[in-house]
C-alpha cells in the first residue's frame, strides 16, 4: 500500500472482446460494455471518482486527457489515489492501463477509510519497476507476491487488467491480457480483510519525475457475494429466473432448501393455509399475526442465499439457528429483517428503531447501507454467512455488515453466547396489526451450503 517496498506479486488481467477493445481505443471509455457491465469511467471527466475517503491520500496529479485517467506524482513526488464514490463488495473490474516505465501504480479492493480500525482493504499491485511486480497481494506488506507477474506485462503498449473480488472472505482474482496470474483469499482474521469498500487507482510516489499512468475502458459487474459458478438459470425456464445448483456448486455441498414444486423438508408453524407454491414461487399471505414456516433440519454453520419481493406494507423475517423449543424464535436464535421501509412508518403513524428496518439484526444492529434495498415489487437477494459467532449479510451483493455476534449487546433478547448454537431456519410473515388487508411475500431460489 502506501510505503510498499519492491519485491514480488501475484496478480491477473484479462483481454476483451474485439468489438468492445476497437470502439473504446477510438474513445478512451466502453461505449459498448458488455452484458451486465456498466462504465466506471465517462472518457470526460473524474465524475464518480474522489482522491479523498480512503485510507490514504496524497496530492499526486489526477486529469483526463485523450479520453484516459492520467496520474502523475505530485509535489516533491508525492503519492495519490483516486477512488470510486461508492463501496463494491463482489465484482468484475475489466480495464486497461499504459504504464511509463518506471513506475509504480496499483487497483485497491475493499479500501477503508481510516476510521474504521483495521479492516483496510487490500492492493493489487502494478509495480513496473527494475525489482517491482505486477500481480502481488498487497496490505502494508505483501500477503502473496509475483515475481513472474511483469513478464507478462506489454512494454509501451496498453495492456488488458482484469481484477475479480468475491466472497465474505475477500477472494482475488487478477488476469493480465488473459493470463490468470493471481488467487488468493484474504479471510477475516487478516487486517487485510474488508467485507466492503471502495475501488481504488494509486500512484506512488518516489518515482522517476515525468512519468505516468493511464487508465481507460474502465468497466464493471458486480457480482453475488457467493460465486456465481455455484448457481446457474434453468435452461427449461430462462425467463423465470429460476436457479439450479451446478455440478461446480454440488461439489461444494451447496443444495436447494426449497424444492420450487411444495413445502417438503418445511413444516408450518401459525396459520396454515396461508402458503402457495406456483410457478417455482413460495408465496405468504398475511393479515395480523401471520406466522412462518421452519426447516425440518437444522443448521449450524451454513450459507445461505434467496430471492424476495415484498407487497406494500409486507412484514417478514429470515430466521437463522431457531431453537425448536417453542419461544420467540427471532431471540433464540436471530432474525434478519424484511420489510416495506419505503411506507411503514407513514402508515402505522410509527417511528421504527434502526435494527426494524430491511437488512437489520432485529433487536440488535441496523442494516449498514439502507440504499441496497430494491423497490416494492422487485426481486431482492440476500446472501448470509453464519460460521460460529461470526454473521456476514448482504443485499443485492452489497454487504450490510460482518460482525461479531459475541460482541453485540443486543436491545432486546439474550446476548448471542446465551442462544441456541445450532437450529432450523425460518421464513416469517405477519401483517401490520392496524392496517385492514393482506400483505404478501414471496421467496424464490432458496439454497443453503451447511459447513463444518
Amino acid at each position: 500500500m502506501e510505503n510498499k517496498r519492491p519485491l514480488a506479486h501475484y496478480l491477473s488481467c484479462w483481454l476483451w472482446t474485439a468489438a468492445v477493445s476497437s470502439a473504446a481505443t477510438l474513445s478512451g471509455f466502453a461505449q459498448n460494455p458488455e452484458p451486465g457491465f456498466e462504465t466506471l469511467f465517462d472518457g470526460n471527466s473524474l465524475t464518480g471518482w474522489r482522491t479523498a475517503g480512503g485510507r490514504y491520500e496524497g496530492t499526486a496529479e489526477w486529469s483526463v486527457v485523450e479520453g484516459c485517467i492520467v496520474g502523475r506524482e505530485g509535489p516533491d513526488g508525492a503519492s495519490g489515489y483516486l477512488y470510486t464514490n461508492r463501496n463494491y463488495t463482489s465484482f468484475d473490474l475489466r480495464f486497461e492501463v499504459f504504464l511509463e516505465y518506471p513506475f509504480d501504480s496499483g487497483v485497491f479492493c475493499r479500501m477503508t477509510p481510516r476510521d474504521q480500525g483495521d479492516k483496510k482493504g487490500a492492493q493489487i499491485t502494478l509495480d513496473y519497476r527494475p525489482n517491482g511486480q505486477i500481480g502481488a497481494v498487497y496490505s502494508d506488506g505483501y500477503l502473496q507476491e509475483n515475481e513472474t507477474g511483469k513478464a507478462h506485462y506489454k512494454r509501451g503498449e496498453w495492456n488488458d487488467l482484469r481484477v475479480r473480488c468475491t466472497g465474505f472472505d475477500m477472494h482475488l482474482e487478477f488476469w493480465l491480457n488473459g493470463e490468470k496470474l493471481t488467487d488468493y483469499t484474504v479471510t477475516e482474521n487478516f487486517k487485510a480483510y474488508a467485507p466492503t469498500g471502495l475501488i481504488g487507482l494509486q500512484v506512488h510516489g518516489g518515482g522517476e519525475p515525468g512519468k505516468t499512468v493511464k487508465f481507460r475502458n474502465i468497466r464493471i459487474r458486480e457480482l453475488p457475494v457467493f460465486a456465481e459458478e455455484i448457481l446457474h438459470v434453468r435452461s427449461e425456464a430462462p425467463l423465470s429466473k429460476l436457479l439450479r445448483v451446478t455440478e461446480a456448486g454440488k461439489a461444494g455441498g451447496w443444495k436447494p432448501l426449497f424444492n420450487s414444486r411444495d413445502l417438503s423438508g418445511w413444516k408450518i408453524a401459525g396459520e396454515s393455509d396461508r402458503y402457495f407454491v406456483q410457478e417455482g414461487i413460495l408465496g405468504f399471505q398475511a393479515k395480523g399475526s401471520g406466522g412462518h414456516i421452519y426447516t425440518e433440519e437444522d443448521f449450524t454453520n451454513f450459507r445461505l442465499r434467496l430471492d424476495y419481493r415484498t407487497s406494500k406494507m409486507a412484514n417478514s423475517g429470515i430466521f437463522l439457528r431457531a431453537s425448536r423449543d417453542g419461544s420467540n424464535p427471532a431471540f433464540s436464535g436471530c432474525e434478519i429483517q424484511i420489510l416495506d421501509d419505503f411506507n411503514w412508518e407513514t402508515v402505522t403513524g410509527s417511528t421504527l428503531r434502526p435494527y426494524q428496518l430491511t437488512g437489520g439484526l432485529y433487536g440488535s444492529i441496523p442494516s449498514g447501507d439502507h440504499k441496497a434495498l430494491l423497490p416494492i415489487g422487485e426481486w431482492n437477494t440476500y446472501e448470509i454467512l453464519y460460521e460460529g459467532s461470526r454473521i456476514a449479510v448482504a443485499l443485492n451483493g452489497r454487504t450490510l455488515y460482518d460482525v461479531d455476534t459475541n460482541l453485540i449487546v443486543p436491545f432486546e433478547g439474550e446476548p448471542y453466547d446465551r442462544r441456541a448454537r445450532t437450529g432450523f431456519i425460518g421464513l416469517q410473515h405477519h401483517g401490520a396489526h392496524n392496517i385492514d388487508a393482506e400483505t404478501m411475500i414471496q421467496f424464490r431460489n432458496v439454497f443453503v451450503q451447511p459447513l463444518p
